[in-house]
């Protein structure tokens, strides 16, 4: 029997019942009276996997439902990988999964409403000149996302690598906490495993080079991912900054020079306005960069990371910041990297034949 034929039957691949759990399967007739036929005016968003729409069922319970756009096989597997990983896991900083709808070619996957949308919509989108992330909230975001994650690398069983960390699959409900979301990309890790070799999916801006080159997927890939997403959270930049038509500048190398200066209050987002607490601020600054490092053996686990930013480990992070990758360059070079469109001394983006997204790296932060 598939992996997807286990679902459909309501088993996941371990057999257990999901009476058991907390999903569901819908109706399809359920879920168009929910989203009123998917209304237009009910859609959240959209991606290259389809439309996410806000409805709300019989009981009044509000729920997202993401609809696959195109059926095909591809799109089957990733949508069974989602609804058996979001099956297995349960975690307050993981998005919660409501059930699923699987009829003649429809695909539907059905999630707790999140009502202040993603990170992203924050920091760079429709609720961005709201100022509602305060640097409480996003210390609290930072966290409680590390959380979720090293969740999926050290205690969920098998261990999960997620695959596209990024702003915008970082969820937030009416309290503003974070929940991790979107496990289209994901990959169970077999034990003794230290990496698995894959397809590269993912974001430009977010992909470790061992990843975006020689497609090693490993817990260590979602920490530079998250350590990208971290300096976003802290600075309000995006991953990759066009300088001109012709060069792009990525957020490692603009935050980089600044800590080797000192100058962390310069890496704080302006609509802070000044207001955060500098301690932590270079906290993150700091775990961000030592996530965002080039080797995968020199970055820190998501069980550190949660450390670093809790403020339970800073002996070490004050040792960790005597690094080299620290220290001030008398050249005034930096060890990050530039993204040009004419240099192959940068990173270059392209897709392949069959439409994902593949990073070409040039230098990283060493």
């Amino acid at each position: 029997m598939s992996f997807f034929s286990l679902l459909c039957c309501g088993k996941s691949v371990d057999g257990r019942d999901p009476k058991s759990s907390t999903w569901r399967v819908f109706s399809l007739k359920e879920l168009l009276s929910a989203t009123n036929k998917f209304n237009y005016d009910n859609k959240l968003g959209e991606g290259g996997f389809g439309s996410v729409y806000w409805g709300q069922l019989w009981d009044g319970s509000q729920i997202a439902v993401k609809r696959l756009k195109v059926w095909s096989n591809k799109a089957e597997m990733e949508f069974a990988i989602e609804v058996e990983i979001l099956g297995r896991v349960r975690h307050t900083n993981l998005l919660n999964l409501r059930g699923y709808c699987a009829e003649g070619q429809e695909r539907l996957i059905v999630y707790d409403y999140m009502q202040n949308l993603s990170l992203l919509s924050h920091l760079h989108g429709q609720h961005s000149a709201e100022c509602l992330l305060d640097w409480s909230r996003r210390m609290n975001i930072a966290i409680g996302a590390a959380e979720g994650i090293a969740y999926l690398h050290h205690s969920a069983t098998p261990h999960i690598i997620h695959r596209d960390i990024k702003a915008s699959n970082v969820l937030l409900d009416s309290d503003f906490h974070a929940h991790v979301a979107d496990f289209g990309f994901a990959k169970f890790i077999p034990e003794g495993a230290t990496h698995v070799t894959t397809r590269v999916k993912g974001t430009l801006g977010y992909l470790a080079p061992e990843y975006a080159m020689f497609g090693k997927a490993s817990e260590s890939c979602d920490v530079y991912s998250f350590g990208i997403l971290l300096l976003e959270l802290a600075s309000g930049r995006k991953p990759i900054e066009k300088l001109s038509l012709a060069v792009k500048q990525s957020i490692t190398e603009w935050a980089l020079p600044l800590v080797r200066e000192k100058r962390f209050e310069d890496t704080a987002d302006p609509k802070l306005g000044g207001n955060f607490v500098e301690a932590e601020l270079k906290r993150m600054i700091l775990v961000a960069l030592l996530c965002a490092r080039s080797p995968p053996d020199k970055r820190p686990t998501m069980l550190q990371v949660v450390e670093f930013l809790k403020g339970e480990a800073d002996e070490k992070l004050a040792t960790l910041e005597n690094d080299a990758m620290f220290r001030p360059d008398p050249l005034g070079n930096s060890k990050g990297f530039v993204l040009t469109d004419k240099s192959s001394d940068g990173m270059s983006h392209k897709k392949d034949s069959k439409g994902d997204t593949r990073q070409e790296t040039g230098r990283f932060l060493g």
